[in-house]
């Protein structure tokens, strides 16, 4: 076993490196936009109008507002004090598609509700130490109300970093640091929240360390968040204090979080919160580390520490690497099952995580948040990846896929069921999709009336108001029904009869005018074994005229990737009003074939079918928060050899 010292480097230096074991993607097809990332002297040479990929990567979904529930599902949870920082690698460094790809096993981020602030993990000394986000996370992030940051990586010696790199890092120009300069122009051009610092490289000094602390107070003065990772210290030196100390305090004062290495104690940590208070600071502005790279839920944590029972929460929690529940799975369904077990615990219901391991799950600790505060608010139940995709009930590509810009709000409580006696099973079936590539499965015999708590909402109502459900349960009665709660008041919808293909409900709300929707539920009366599919819920003002289709769509570049199939860079001028998506088809004369979507007004279609010297007629349409849609706008693509 290694020494306390020996852990403490590899979490904060080998374990933090971890990309550079990764083989960079390949280059084989050009036209693939992938996220950007730099050296300190590269980054000064970025320029949106020239980079061809710059306006594949942007994101244009804004921050949702998000509440605490008006119910929360755990008692012993405590909101509004510990936040969740999550430091998350989607792919090496070189390697991270700009608008997802044709490939269903992806790190779908599910349990956003728990997450306050995403970092875009990754750096490397052989292909950039500054990583921007890739649009897909920012859009799903956002659309759930969360932050998220990109990635400074300065790494340690051993691992390639130079110290000029981090003397470049923080050059000035008279009054100016060109390289934040530069840093704040590519987050706001991609529409992200900040920037994570990580220097670790040995062999600065005093100079150099006040030089980064000013650093950061000019970035700061940008709007643009900054949080600091626990490593250099005011001397100039690397040594991870695992604490806020005297030694790390001038970069915390400027910083609005700091990230603290692994090795912490339980009097080190209240050191921390008291010395975050005498410098007028939240102790929550801290974030503990966890490193779940290697274990994920069996990692070993001092919770306690963190969070002692009964009283306020010591400082913030920040997860290292919790895609461990991917990378360790077997397929999708064990992804599902491992990531369920991690933030909500191993009973699988966020309102009950009583239990004898040491990891309870997230759920246990920290008050989920729901984003879910304006209307309109449609889900599809769209995780953001999928083996097929749909459209309206009808399946449009057979292909697999990762896009999390498509991904929609996912139920707020993952699950909580009451009821007595043998109860139904929810879950998320890729199967049978209703639009997207996963619908809500409910599966069981109920012995009593049993209410799958689905929505935690904050939504004022109008006049014009409606409720909507699209549903399927085969054959014979439904026994399904929506539940509204308005605070402590609910009302019952019938969800019918037979319902052996989709079949959409919509339910006026005008009488609820002015009240507040806190809750939405299904409830499945008892009797025979159903098996029920939910494939659209959605709380709507409807609108009469559905939004403008997009113009000026063009063809950037076509590449041929093999004898069948083609890849192309389309552009467009956005739609006028609030769009939350376009999706791109190919017209084929008996109907359409799904190629990809985004919220962006630029995207990469991977794979078109298209052999050679025929033309395709493709269609980009645009769809609004509550999933009307414009007409087509076309353009062609024409196979060369």
């Amino acid at each position: 076993m290694p020494t306390r010292r020996q852990f403490l480097v590899l979490s904060s230096t080998a374990a933090l490196t971890g990309l550079l074991s990764e083989t960079p993607a390949s280059a084989a097809d050009t036209a693939q936009p992938y996220a950007s990332y730099w050296h300190p002297a590269t980054i000064l040479d970025w320029d949106p109008s020239t980079d061809r990929d710059a306006k594949y990567n942007r994101s244009t979904v804004p921050l949702a507002r998000r509440v605490v529930p008006a119910g929360p599902a755990n008692a012993h949870a405590r909101p509004n004090e510990a936040r969740v920082q999550a430091l998350v690698a989607y792919a090496p460094t070189s390697g991270n598609p700009a608008q997802g790809s044709l490939d269903m096993n992806y790190y779908a981020t599910n349990y956003w509700q728990y997450i306050d602030e995403l970092v875009f993990w990754g750096g490397s000394a052989s292909e950039g130490l500054i990583l921007a986000p890739n649009p897909t996370v920012t859009d799903a992030a956002h659309r759930n109300g969360v932050r998220v940051i990109g990635n400074v990586f300065l790494p340690p010696t051993a691992y390639g970093g130079q110290i000029q790199w981090v003397r470049d890092f923080v050059r000035r120009e008279g009054d100016r640091f060109p390289v934040a300069d530069k840093m704040v122009q590519v987050a706001r051009h991609y529409g992200f929240d900040g920037w994570f610092l990580n220097q670790e490289t040995a062999g600065g000094n005093t100079q150099l360390a006040n030089d980064m602390r000013d650093f950061i107070v000019y970035m700061k003065k940008s709007g643009l968040r900054v949080v600091w990772y626990d490593a250099m210290t005011d001397s100039g030196s690397v040594s991870w204090q695992n604490a806020l100390t005297a030694r790390n305090r001038m970069f915390f004062e400027q910083s609005d979080e700091m990230f603290l290495n692994f090795w912490w104690s339980t009097q080190g940590l209240a050191n921390s919160a008291a010395l975050a208070r005498q410098t007028g600071r939240s102790p929550y502005d801290l974030a503990s580390g966890v490193d779940v790279e290697a274990s994920g839920y069996n990692t070993s944590v001092g919770w306690a520490s963190i969070f002692p029972e009964g009283r306020p929460h010591v400082t913030s929690l920040g997860f290292y690497r919790p895609e461990w529940t991917f990378k360790s799975a077997t397929g999708p369904a064990d992804f599902y099952a491992r990531d369920n077990r991690f933030w909500v615990g191993p009973n699988g219901d966020p309102s009950n995580t009583t239990t004898t391991a040491n990891w309870k799950g997230v759920a246990h600790y920290v008050t989920e948040l729901t984003p879910i505060t304006t209307l309109p608010f449609v889900t599809n139940f769209n995780t953001g990846h999928g083996r097929k995709f749909a459209v309206n009930g009808t399946v449009r590509s057979a292909q697999a896929w990762n896009n999390l810009s498509l991904q929609d709000v996912l139920p707020t409580w993952r699950w909580s069921v009451t009821g007595t006696g043998t109860k139904v099973t929810p879950s998320l079936d890729w199967d049978d999709p209703y639009d997207g590539g996963t619908a809500l499965k409910i599966t069981g015999t109920p012995q009593s009336a049993n209410d799958v708590r689905l929505f935690a909402t904050s939504l004022e109502l109008t006049g014009a108001s409606q409720f909507e459900i699209v549903h399927r349960t085969g054959t014979g009665p439904s026994r399904l029904q929506a539940v509204l709660r308005f605070g402590a008041t609910e009302r019952v919808l019938d969800l019918g009869g037979v319902s052996g293909a989709w079949r959409r409900s919509v339910f006026p709300l005008g009488e609820h005018s002015g009240a507040t929707l806190t809750e939405i539920s299904l409830r499945v009366l008892p009797g025979a074994a159903i098996t029920a599919f939910i494939g659209r819920i959605g709380v709507t003002n409807p609108v009469m005229t559905p939004p403008a289709a997009p113009s000026g769509v063009r063809v950037e570049q076509v590449s041929r990737t093999n004898a069948t199939t083609a890849s192309a860079r389309l552009t467009w001028t956005r739609s006028p009003g609030a769009i939350r998506q376009y999706r791109v088809y190919k017209w084929t004369g008996s109907g359409r074939i799904f190629l990809g979507g985004t919220a962006n007004d630029a995207y990469f279609v991977p794979a078109i079918p298209l052999n050679s010297g025929e033309t395709a007629q493709i269609e980009v349409e645009a769809v609004s928060e509550a999933f009307d849609v414009s007409p087509p706008a076309r353009t062609s693509v024409t196979g060369t050899p």
